[in-house]
């Protein structure tokens, strides 16, 4: 039997508080990273695998977007090698010390405020909410920073019976299969891919040289 069809409606995508606010681009603008390096993000939400369920959909999105990212699981296993276990431990070690050991021009350093799922009676929420700042490694100058709060939710029929059937199937599947990373995909294209408040194009992004943040 096919599981009921999920509406997903964005209910909300909000880049800081104001949404007429955009971020500084000028030091971006003189440093023109390269590479990325990608450390895992600190998790401040109470969903114990948002750490390295983030982290597997930060890859595609800095790529496309015309930069060099460094393999994730790479960074990670080697960090963890050398004493590091955590992502607050990874985060202590200065980004001098990264970009000597790496070679990168940038960091990324991403917090999770929220992540996963919020259930009420008829639907269901999924919530991704993250606080990324992309830092120079020779000088430890921020070169961008911003946030992305984004919401998708179930949608409901109106036949209150239906629903609340629907909403307890989907509760006891979405356990199973949860949503959230699909929508952390769609969040971090958000993030980084905003042409007004995303990362400037890249070297390796055909519309590099011809982007207005960079000029």
């Amino acid at each position: 039997m096919r599981r009921p069809a999920r509406a997903l409606l964005t209910l909300a995508c909000l880049l800081l508080a104001t949404a007429c606010a955009t971020p500084d681009y000028s030091a971006f603008r003189e440093h023109k990273p390269r590479s990325i390096l990608v450390l895992p993000p600190l998790n401040e939400s109470v969903d114990v695998e948002a750490t390295y369920s983030w982290l597997t959909t930060a890859t595609a999105p800095l790529a496309e977007t015309g930069y060099y990212v460094f393999p994730v699981a790479m960074v990670d296993a080697f960090m963890k090698d050398n004493g590091l276990p955590s992502a607050g431990e990874m985060r202590e070690v200065s980004v001098g010390r990264l970009g000597e050991v790496f070679g990168a021009d940038a960091v990324l350093y991403v917090t999770l405020e929220k992540w996963g799922q919020q259930y009420v009676v008829l639907s269901s929420n999924t919530v991704v909410k993250a606080v990324a700042t992309l830092v120079d490694v020779a000088t430890g100058t921020q070169l961008w920073k911003w946030q992305i709060d984004h919401v998708e939710s179930s949608g409901g029929s109106g036949d209150l019976v239906a629903d609340l059937v629907i909403a307890v199937v989907e509760q006891i599947v979405d356990t199973a299969t949860d949503q959230t990373h699909q929508t952390a995909r769609r969040a971090n294209f958000l993030l980084f891919h905003n042409e007004k408040t995303g990362l400037p194009y890249g070297p390796y992004h055909p519309k590099h040289e011809t982007d207005p943040r960079l000029h």
